[in-house]
C-alpha cells in the first residue's frame, strides 16, 4: 500500500487580526465563502464538489515590492480544484473582481484530493452492503462494532482508472478505540465514489482478530502497575517574546509569515533575519513547506465538500523553546575563574500536528537567533498491522513482511519519505548551488612528520543533473550562495544544508509505488523557480502514473546557476517495527538544518543579551 501526502480535506485558517494583509496570507473565511459563491454561480447543479481551495500566489516581484512599500497593490486570487460531472476543473478566481479568470478541464492521469464527504459516504455504503454484513456475521462479529476507513488504491499499470477507494475495516468491541490494531483481515472492498457503488468484493479468508486488551493507550483505561511520575518545568515571562500581527511573526532577529494550506499544512513565507551591522532585514527563505509524504508499506499481498469554509482552531501553535541547550560557551582554561562566558539557547517553534490515518506527524519549523532554521518531524501514532495465527516468533516459517509485536499481530515494514520545498532567496533572487567536497591529500612537505591532510574543493552546479544528489558517508557540504553578494573579506553569502535522516528508496525502479514517487530517487534536488512546480509528487497524486513529478521536471536538465532556484530535500526513516512500538509508538524524530555560511561578518549571536538567571525548584546547576 502507498499513501501520498496529504489527505486533508477540511480547509483551515489561522486567525487574522485587523492589520495590513500580507500578499502571501492564506485565504480568509470570507474569501472562501466568496470563492464558493462565484464558482457555484457558474456551476449551479448539485454535481459540484470542491477538492482544494487555496491562495494563488502573486508574482515574486509583486511580493517583494510590497515588502519594500506596503502601499503596493497586489492581486487576491484563489485556485480551485473541483469535480463537476465526472470532470476535474482547475479554476482561478479573482477575488477582487469577483469573477472566474480561467477554467480548464484536467485530462491527465490522477485525481484530486479526496473529500471527507465521499470518504464517509463510501464507508456508510460498505457497512450497509449485504455481502459485507454476511461476511461480518460469518466471523461472529457485530456489525455495530465495525468501523471502515477509506484508503487510496494507487496505480498498477491500468490504462484507464476510475475514482475508486478501498475500505479496510476494523473491529471495536469491548470499548476499544485503537481500531488500527484490530483489522478484519481477508476482505477486499472497492467502492466507486463517483457512482457510489461497490465495484469489487472479495471475501478471501478468515483470520483471527487481535484481542482488545493490549491495544489500549488511554491513561484513564490503563491498569497498574504504572511507570514513574514525571515532573515538568514550565517557564514563562510576563509577556511572550514574539509578536503576531495578522499572520506575520516577529521574534528576536526574525520576521516571517505563517500560512496554512489544505494540502501541505504549515507554510513559512518571506523569512528574513535582522543584521545588526547592516541595520536591516536580509532575505533568507521566500517559501517553505512539506511538498510530499510517501509511505510505502512492504507487504505486497492484496489487502464532497460543498466549498463551505470550516474553521479549525489551534491548527498551528507558536512557542519559545527553552530546552537547556547552549547557544555558545567558552572558558579560558589558562585563566581559571577569570573568563567564562555562556549564552543559553532559546528558539522559536512553529508547530503543526497532522494525523494521517494511523500515524501522527509532529511538524516543527524552529528558528534560532544564530540564523539557523531547523526542520523537524516527530513520528508517533499506531502501527499498521495484519492479523495472523501466530503468537510466538518460532511459529513463523516464511516472510510475513513485518514483525510479530503481539499475539496475532504482524506490524508491517514500511518507510516514511518527507520531501521539503525550500525556495531560498539568499539576499536576493539570483542564487547558485555550491557543492564542497572534502578531499584527502598526501602531504609532500618533508619538514613535517604528517603524511596526509584534507582540504576542500568547491564546484558550482550549472544544471539540474549536477544538483541531483544521493547522500552517503562521503564528506561533502552543500550551500545556496548569492555570487553577487559577498562579505567584506570576499566570501559569497550563503546558507548551508546540514542533512539529517538520510534515506533512499529500497523498492525497485519499475515497482509502481516507486514510479509514482520518483522524487525519492535523490535526497537533494535543485530546480529553477517555477510557480506551478510545488508538489514533488505531482498535482494529482491519487492514482498518479508518476508522469508529473520532480523527476520528470528535472529531466529537462535546466540551468540553475546564478538564477532563482528552489532546493528540495528528502529525508525520512525505514521502519522495521518492534514490540516497543506497540500499542502506540514512542516518538521517533528526524530532521535537517539550514545554517548561515559566510552570511554574516561574524557570529550573529555574539552580542545576544542572556536572560536573567531564575532559580528553579530542584535545580542545582550553575552557569
Amino acid at each position: 500500500m502507498a499513501l501520498l501526502f496529504l489527505l486533508f480535506s477540511v480547509t483551515a485558517v489561522l486567525p487574522i487580526s485587523s492589520s495590513k494583509r500580507h500578499p502571501l496570507d492564506s485565504l480568509r473565511p470570507s474569501e472562501f465563502t466568496r470563492v464558493q459563491t462565484i464558482v457555484k454561480t457558474s456551476y449551479p447543479s448539485n454535481n459540484l464538489s470542491f477538492h482544494y481551495v487555496g491562495m494563488d500566489e502573486p508574482d515574486k516581484a509583486v511580493v517583494y515590492s510590497w515588502l519594500s512599500n506596503s502601499k503596493t497593490k497586489f492581486p487576491r486570487r484563489a485556485i480551485v480544484i473541483a469535480r463537476h460531472n465526472h470532470q476535474t476543473h482547475e479554476i482561478i478566481v479573482d477575488l477582487s473582481k469577483r469573477s472566474i479568470v480561467s477554467d480548464k478541464v484536467y485530462t491527465g492521469h490522477g485525481f484530486p484530493l479526496l473529500t471527507l464527504e465521499e470518504q464517509h459516504a463510501g464507508a456508510a455504503l460498505v457497512l450497509a452492503y449485504e455481502p459485507f454484513k454476511a461476511s461480518v456475521k460469518k466471523r461472529g462479529l457485530n456489525i455495530s462494532d465495525v468501523v471502515c476507513s477509506a484508503s487510496t488504491v494507487g496505480w498498477y499499470g491500468e490504462k484507464k482508472s476510475k475514482r475508486v477507494l478501498k475500505f479496510p475495516c476494523f473491529y471495536t468491541d469491548q470499548g476499544t478505540i485503537n481500531m488500527f490494531l484490530r483489522p478484519i483481515e481477508g476482505i477486499t472492498i472497492v467502492v466507486d465514489i463517483e457512482e457510489m457503488k461497490v465495484t469489487e468484493y472479495n471475501d478471501r479468508e478468515v483470520a483471527p482478530i487481535p484481542k482488545p486488551e493490549p491495544t489500549e493507550y488511554r491513561l484513564s483505561k490503563l491498569k497498574p502497575p504504572f511507570g514513574p511520575r514525571l515532573n515538568s518545568v514550565a517557564t514563562s515571562s510576563t509577556r511572550p517574546g514574539f509578536k503576531i500581527n495578522g499572520n506575520t511573526v516577529k521574534w528576536a532577529n526574525w520576521v516571517f509569515n505563517v500560512g496554512f494550506d489544505a494540502r501541505v499544512g504549515t507554510i513559512i513565507s518571506t523569512a528574513s533575519i535582522y543584521d545588526i551591522n547592516m541595520h536591516k532585514y536580509r532575505r533568507v527563505l521566500y517559501r517553505g513547506f512539506i511538498s510530499e509524504l510517501f509511505i510505502p508499506y512492504q507487504d505486497p499481498s492484496e489487502g464532497c465538500q460543498d466549498g463551505t469554509p470550516v474553521k479549525t482552531p489551534n491548527a498551528v501553535c507558536i512557542f519559545e523553546r527553552h530546552a537547556g541547550d547552549v547557544m555558545w560557551r567558552h572558558t579560558e582554561a589558562e585563566m581559571p575563574g577569570h573568563v567564562r562566558e555562556v549564552r543559553p539557547e532559546v528558539s522559536l517553534v512553529v508547530r503543526m500536528v497532522a494525523t494521517v490515518g494511523n500515524y501522527d506527524y509532529i511538524i516543527d519549523w524552529e528558528f534560532k537567533p544564530s540564523g539557523s532554521i531547523k526542520m523537524g518531524v516527530g513520528l508517533s501514532g499506531v502501527l499498521e498491522v495484519k492479523p495472523v495465527e501466530y503468537t510466538y516468533v518460532d511459529q513463523i516459517k516464511e516472510d510475513q513482511h513485518g514483525t510479530l509485536v503481539a499475539d496475532n499481530s504482524i506490524a508491517i515494514n514500511h518507510d516514511h519519505f518527507l520531501n521539503y520545498y525550500l525556495d531560498l532567496d539568499i539576499d536576493g533572487y539570483a542564487n547558485s548551488f555550491e557543492k564542497t567536497k572534502l578531499v584527502t591529500r598526501r602531504n609532500t612537505n618533508v619538514n613535517t612528520p604528517r603524511k596526509s591532510y584534507w582540504t576542500v574543493e568547491k564546484e558550482t552546479a550549472k544544471t539540474e543533473f549536477e544538483a541531483r544528489l544521493n547522500l552517503d558517508t562521503k564528506p561533502m557540504e552543500f550551500a545556496l550562495v548569492n555570487p553577487s553578494k559577498k562579505t567584506k573579506i570576499g566570501h559569497p553569502v550563503g546558507y548551508r544544508l546540514l542533512p539529517g535522516s538520510i534515506i533512499g528508496p529500497m523498492l525497485m525502479e519499475d515497482d509502481y509505488p516507486q514510479i509514482r514517487a520518483g522524487f525519492t530517487n535523490y535526497n537533494v534536488w535543485v530546480t529553477p523557480y517555477k510557480k506551478s512546480e510545488k508538489y514533488s509528487g505531482g498535482n494529482y497524486v491519487d492514482q498518479s502514473h508518476g508522469d508529473d513529478t520532480l523527476l520528470q521536471w528535472t529531466d529537462g536538465n535546466r540551468e540553475i546557476e546564478n538564477t532563482d532556484i528552489v532546493l528540495w530535500y528528502t529525508m525520512g526513516i525505514h521502519h522495521a517495527p518492534c514490540q516497543e512500538d506497540f500499542p502506540v509508538m514512542p516518538t521517533v524524530s528526524c530532521g535537517f538544518e539550514l545554517r548561515p555560511t559566510n552570511f554574516f561578518e561574524y557570529n550573529p549571536v555574539l552580542k545576544v543579551i542572556p536572560p536573567k538567571h531564575v532559580q528553579r525548584p530542584n535545580y542545582t546547576g550553575k552557569n
